[in-house]
């Protein structure tokens, strides 16, 4: 499988459990059957340590750029380390937010998204990234997914449309709203919005191998508003969506009760087929929830609308695991296996 570009893992933050994950992720991946490459972005000190905690004797092979990553030695970690990162970064202090630490993060974010536009990389998998390190850094984004988008944006050109999709096995959210105050969230729940959450769920489906997905609209109010009785953002805003949605060919239902619709689109064969492929949530905690508490384990975080593939664990830092060998790379490895996937290997 040597022909394979390879995926670009990135760092995350170096005070949390990411690296760990992501090394552990790497040796369990590297041994299964039709391994494919893999290589790692980010301070070749901080992989080092991570293959420590992560209880792994392997070596590093330093890189010049990803695309040797499926040349490099089987039994050595595959790193590399981008320009720009900040000096004695593996000297901050595990499980604390750190500056530097914030700041790394992004430049490996930057570097990873670079290089696979221009053609080193199948796609970006990344690690857990800390949002109050990034503020401490000065990075103007409040998550990847915004980070993301303007990183795949060409000069003078109009961001990408992008929305979240969080995924596992029974359950698949993309949502309307992500990282604003719920206050902010309400505002932004807007015809237009759920209309074009709709059109990129519709899209990006199909090219995960969905021909006619079935998109479960969940509402924004306590039983999707009770006609009006419980809020009117349902009539006024996303029932006009979903109508303007099915008059272009998209099999959008609802809006549903967002306290049910959840457990009729959860798809547990044999005894619970879903009912929808995917339910489209109007605020961040209403879609994350129902997803991460059927464990975050197994759990993937997608980024629709991007020119590239671009996954990641359900998971955050872990600040109070870090370094102790209890970091799970479940959801790393699930996060691998379903980029690979989207990028059509």
């Amino acid at each position: 499988m040597s022909h394979l570009k390879p995926l670009l893992i990135t760092q995350g933050d170096a005070c949390g459990i990411g690296p760990e994950v992501a090394v552990a992720a790497w040796a369990a991946e590297q041994t299964a059957p039709g391994a494919r490459p893999l290589c790692l972005v980010g301070d070749a000190a901080v992989w080092r340590r991570a293959l420590r905690l992560a209880g792994l004797e392997r070596p590093v092979a330093l890189l010049d750029d990803p695309s040797e990553a499926a040349g490099a030695p089987v039994r050595c970690l595959p790193v590399w380390q981008p320009p720009g990162l900040p000096p004695g970064l593996v000297d901050e202090p595990l499980g604390r937010i750190s500056a530097q630490a914030g700041a790394a993060a992004a430049c490996c974010i930057e570097a990873a998204v670079a290089a696979v536009q221009a053609g080193q990389g199948a796609g970006i998998v990344t690690a857990p990234i800390h949002k109050e390190a990034l503020h401490a850094a000065g990075v103007p984004f409040p998550g990847h997914t915004e980070m993301l988008q303007a990183l795949a944006t060409a000069p003078g050109a109009e961001p990408p449309a992008v929305r979240m999709m969080l995924a596992n096995e029974e359950l698949r959210t993309v949502l309307v709203t992500i990282h604003v105050s719920l206050r902010r969230a309400i505002e932004q729940v807007t015809r237009e919005a759920v209309l074009q959450t709709l059109r990129i769920t519709q899209d990006s489906l199909r090219r995960f191998g969905l021909a006619a997905p079935r998109i479960a609209v969940a509402g924004l109010n306590p039983h999707a508003g009770e006609g009006g009785l419980f809020g009117d953002e349902e009539i006024r805003e996303i029932i006009p969506a979903i109508a303007a949605a099915r008059a272009e060919g998209i099999d959008a239902q609802g809006p549903f009760p967002p306290d049910t619709i959840f457990m009729r689109a959860r798809h547990a064969p044999p005894h619970h087929p879903g009912a929808f492929d995917v339910v489209v949530a109007m605020t961040h905690d209403h879609g994350l929830i129902p997803v991460k508490y059927l464990g975050v384990e197994q759990g993937v975080n997608v980024t629709l609308g991007l020119p590239f593939v671009r996954t990641s664990p359900d998971h955050g830092t872990a600040f109070d695991i870090v370094g102790q060998g209890r970091a799970d790379p479940a959801s790393m490895r699930a996060a691998l296996r379903m980029a690979w996937q989207l990028c059509g290997a």
